[in-house]
């Protein structure tokens, strides 16, 4: 549970999984029904990951009547797109179309931008839409990662005077990195937080001979 979302999932591998996340539905109903905390069942969804099998799940509601729950294969999910093959492709094309939007509001209420007015804006209000929550859909595909590359690749030639210079002269010049380096260093420095106890997570081990590849 967060907030007021409450999220149940099994996995199915038989029929008797499937009557086992229905009976703990029911279970959901009738506990909400008795705190009165009553579930909407038009806003609840079922999303099938792994599989497609032809499964169909009901929420009970006060008065009775048995909803059929809908079947969805894509939700935004405090903030993020989760799709039925767990793919970001979906929240990387959404990330940076947010983005882009920021940058064409800039680019319509500046005229001339230096470097310290730039990074300013950018590091503020057009980074942090490509790099929300990004721990969790951190792109793996060479679309995915190219997709956000090319917003901060237009982004930079906003700045006066460097226009005309190559995008690895262009970082250089501002003091930036490219985001998939941005990327792998926060999972470097969290997964050093997460072996080093700093995390505070519990009966988490990570095997010694993990390998570990950057490019």
């Amino acid at each position: 549970m967060f907030a007021d979302d409450v999220k149940m999932w099994n996995v199915i591998r038989t029929d008797a999984g499937d009557d086992s996340l229905q009976e703990d539905l029911n279970s959901l109903a009738r506990w909400s029904s008795k705190w009165l905390l009553k579930l909407n069942s038009s806003k609840c969804r079922v999303m099938h990951i792994g599989h497609d099998t032809c499964t169909e799940y009901h929420i009970t509601d006060d008065d009775g009547n048995s909803n059929v729950i809908e079947q969805i294969t894509e939700e935004k999910d405090l903030g993020v797109y989760i799709t039925a093959d767990l793919k970001p492709s979906t929240q990387c094309v959404r990330a940076a179309a947010k983005a882009r939007s920021v940058m064409g509001m800039v680019r319509r209420n500046f005229t001339r931008l230096d470097k310290e007015d730039f990074l300013l804006i950018y590091k503020t209000y057009i980074r942090p839409h490509m790099e929300y929550c990004v721990q969790a859909w951190s792109p793996y595909l060479k679309k995915d990662i190219e997709c956000l590359e090319q917003v901060q690749r237009s982004a930079t030639k906003m700045v006066h005077g460097v226009r005309h210079l190559s995008y690895e002269q262009r970082l250089w010049h501002l003091e930036l990195t490219t985001l998939k380096e941005r990327r792998i260093r926060g999972d470097l420095i969290e997964t050093f937080k997460i072996v080093t106890g700093k995390e505070g997570l519990i009966e988490v081990s990570f095997s010694s001979s993990l390998p570990v590849s950057i490019s």
